[in-house]
């Protein structure tokens, strides 16, 4: 079978975020213990795997997620790169319809090329900072959210960008939070400089040290810039050595993610 390497959240190749995706034949996933080996092997932040789905349904494909230690709810970058694949190849074109563990995903294949995912927008509820998330990112953070369950992460406010830029948390002890991961974040330095805010997200639990640019983490940013920044549509930055840029629009309890994603890696998966 064929298994793909894609740079999401950006146009051009060696940015945003890698992620596997293994499009399948069957009209099943394989054992769960071989998805996971697969990721692991492959050992970017997320490998996803899907299979066509009868017509008539609700969706068109199925889809999984793994990071290369476990398999997650959610994850936008990987979603987006699936979409890409199936565009590219002509496995599918304009609007398609995802089943995951998170209900099902719609994406939107523009005319150039850039994909829009409509996700559920993370409800979010302030919470006290755990005293190990503050000694591990060791920065002063302005307030704390619990994300929901679909995303699960923590989100931080952090007193300015370069905060968010200088971080070098202590991951071990992040680790052990509890959560899947911690996002950090803070409104953009420059208003002129092409984006609105920063973040960076961090899930050593997962295997994944930080995370270059996470669709999911911005179903919870989007609705937290918007209300302090007073508008619907925004641009996120995500990442730190890797960056990429995200298009979010809130719409009420849904999220619009838009990004674009380019194919680097198409070979051969040997291992059945």
């Amino acid at each position: 079978m064929r298994i793909r390497i894609v740079d999401a959240f950006s146009a051009r190749p060696f940015a945003g975020n890698p992620a596997g995706v293994v499009l399948l034949d069957s009209d099943a996933f394989p054992d769960d213990a071989w998805l996971q080996r697969v990721a692991a092997e492959v050992n970017l932040s997320e490998t996803a795997y899907a299979h066509p789905l009868p017509a008539g349904g609700d969706a068109d494909w199925a889809l999984r997620w793994f990071t290369p230690a476990a398999e997650v709810n959610m994850c936008g970058h990987a979603t987006l790169a699936t979409a890409h694949v199936l565009h590219t190849t002509g496995a599918a074109s304009g609007t398609v319809r995802f089943r995951t563990r998170s209900g099902v995903l719609i994406t939107t294949t523009g005319d150039e090329g850039s994909i829009t995912m409509d996700f559920p927008t993370a409800p979010l509820t302030e919470v006290a900072v755990p005293p190990v998330v503050a000694s591990a990112l060791g920065a002063e953070i302005r307030s704390a959210y619990d994300t929901g369950p679909h995303v699960g992460d923590l989100l931080v406010e952090l007193a300015d960008e370069k905060a968010v830029g200088a971080l070098a948390p202590d991951l071990k002890a992040l680790a052990g939070h509890g959560g899947r991961g911690v996002i950090a974040t803070a409104r953009a330095e420059d208003p002129d400089g092409g984006y609105d805010f920063r973040s960076r997200c961090f899930f050593p639990g997962l295997g994944i040290d930080e995370d270059p640019v996470t669709g999911s983490a911005h179903t919870a940013l989007a609705p937290f810039w918007s209300a302090r920044l007073g508008r619907e549509a925004l641009v996120g930055l995500q990442g730190g050595p890797r960056t990429g840029f995200v298009r979010t629009e809130l719409r009420g309890d849904r999220t619009l993610l838009t990004g674009s994603a380019v194919t680097v890696i198409d070979g051969e998966l040997l291992a059945g």
